[in-house]
This record gives C-alpha cells, sequence and structure tokens, in this order.
C-alpha cells in the first residue's frame, strides 16, 4: 500500500473514546446490564482487539462505540465529537465520513459490481470518487480481475476484501471490524487480517476489531479484555499464545 491518503482525523490521539458507558436493555427483571461503566479510549493509527467470552459485551460496545446504538449512560466521543450531542441526521453524516465498517457476513449488495459496492458509501453521501485512491485500494486489495463481478461470483475472501476496501474508501477516522474473518478459511483470514493490518502501519488507520480468535487479535497492538460488561484487563504487543493465556486466567476459553 502506498502512503497517498491519510485519515480526517490523523492529528487526534484518540480515535474513539468510552466515559463511564453504561448500557441496559428492557425494564425491571427483565433488564440485562450489557455494558457496566466502560471507560475505554482507542488509540489513533492502531489496531485494538476487543475480546471476552459470549455476552460479555463486545458487539455491544462496538455498536455504541460507533454510533450504531445509543448508550443509556455516559459519553461516547468518536473522532473529537460527543455523540450525545449530536441530532439523529448529524450523527448520520459523522458515520457516514469518519467511520468504516466491516462485518462477519460481507454485507454487500448483491446486484452491484465489486467496485460499485466498494464506491457505495462515496455515492450515498454525494460525494466524488477519488480513481486513483479507489485504484489503489484494487489493486492492493488483489481486485483487479474481479472489479466487475459481483458478489455471487466472488470467494467469501474476496467478499470480505470488498467489504474493506468499502470500509476504507472514504479515508475514515476509525474502521470498526465485527468478527471480521469469522466466515472465512484460515488462508482467506489471514489475507483480510494483513490487509487491516497494512491499514494501520501504512495509512495510519485506526482499527478496531472485535474477535474471538487468539490467532487474529495477535495482529493487534493492543488487546481489550471484557467480562460482565467490563473492561477485565488488557494486553500490549500480543501473540497468539499471550492472548490465549490470558483469556484462560479471564475464564474466556
Amino acid at each position: 500500500m502506498r502512503t497517498t491518503a491519510m485519515t480526517k482525523s490523523a492529528h487526534l490521539e484518540f480515535a474513539a473514546e468510552a466515559r463511564g458507558v453504561h448500557k441496559r436493555y428492557g425494564r425491571g427483571d427483565a433488564m440485562v446490564s450489557a455494558l457496566d461503566g466502560v471507560d475505554l479510549r482507542l488509540a489513533a493509527g492502531r489496531l485494538t482487539a476487543i475480546m471476552g467470552p459470549s455476552g460479555s459485551g463486545k458487539s455491544t460496545l462496538l455498536h455504541c462505540l460507533s454510533g450504531l446504538d445509543q448508550v443509556t449512560s455516559g459519553q461516547v466521543f468518536l473522532a473529537g465529537q460527543e455523540l450525545g450531542t449530536l441530532s439523529d441526521t448529524e450523527l448520520t453524516v459523522l458515520r457516514r465520513r469518519e467511520v468504516g465498517f466491516v462485518f462477519q457476513a460481507f454485507n454487500l449488495l448483491p446486484t452491484l459490481t465489486a467496485e460499485e459496492n466498494i464506491v457505495l458509501p462515496l455515492l450515498l453521501d454525494r460525494a466524488p470518487v477519488d480513481d486513483r485512491w479507489l485504484g489503489t485500494l484494487i489493486d492492493d486489495f488483489g481486485l483487479a480481475g474481479r472489479r466487475r463481478h459481483r458478489p455471487a461470483e466472488l470467494s467469501g475472501g474476496q467478499q470480505q476484501r470488498v467489504a474493506l476496501a468499502r470500509a476504507l474508501v472514504t479515508r475514515p477516522s476509525l474502521v470498526f471490524a465485527d468478527e471480521p474473518t469469522g466466515n472465512l478459511d484460515s488462508r482467506s483470514s489471514g489475507a483480510v487480517l494483513t490487509l487491516l493490518r497494512r491499514a494501520v502501519d501504512d495509512l495510519a488507520q485506526s482499527v478496531a476489531m472485535v474477535t474471538h480468535d487468539p490467532v487474529a487479535a495477535g495482529y493487534a497492538d493492543e488487546v481489550v479484555f471484557l467480562v460482565d460488561g467490563r473492561v477485565a484487563d488488557r494486553l500490549l504487543a500480543p501473540t497468539a499464545e499471550r492472548v490465549l493465556d490470558r483469556m484462560k486466567s479471564l475464564g474466556g476459553a
């Protein structure tokens, strides 16, 4: 990847921040506390993995940090803006321009080609397509021979590369990846994780990745462990072995 693009908020120390965040669902006896006073800063220009046992609040935290879900109490800052102070329209615009999403299920539109799926966020925002940047993503992600193919004509790994290129095409401040390798074989998983790593190293991109896989977490700069909706531990310079050991000590493996 060539260093031709920088994120719009590269000057920020933190790409996102949660301050005393609580998220509850339901009422009374049926109430569930998904997040219980989370304080977390995601450093800009780094790949952070978020891990924890099932029901620990991983995906809920990602949804709250990205503005897809509202917190019950506390504050969330994204690209330097407090989400709770924004109107629905302002929040939609912020997500569209400052956030990229990569999901386990790819979420590509079946009637669009790979290239059309990649540029869709720009078209929705009525923003111009930077052909040079688009070409860089397509070439570097190994999609040059697949740009006219529809999702059904692509392998799972190719579909996820299209989804990742779509997440990066707007040069977002932060990419949220929710189990991005969950539907992929080991070879395709490694290719996608390598691209996420290169996006951080070569473009000063910020990535927050929810994963249950210690190998995937080994690509990160830091791992945040959640247990019962709280930050239970953090691990710098992780390896798959160190992540697995830490998960065992926390009861997550």
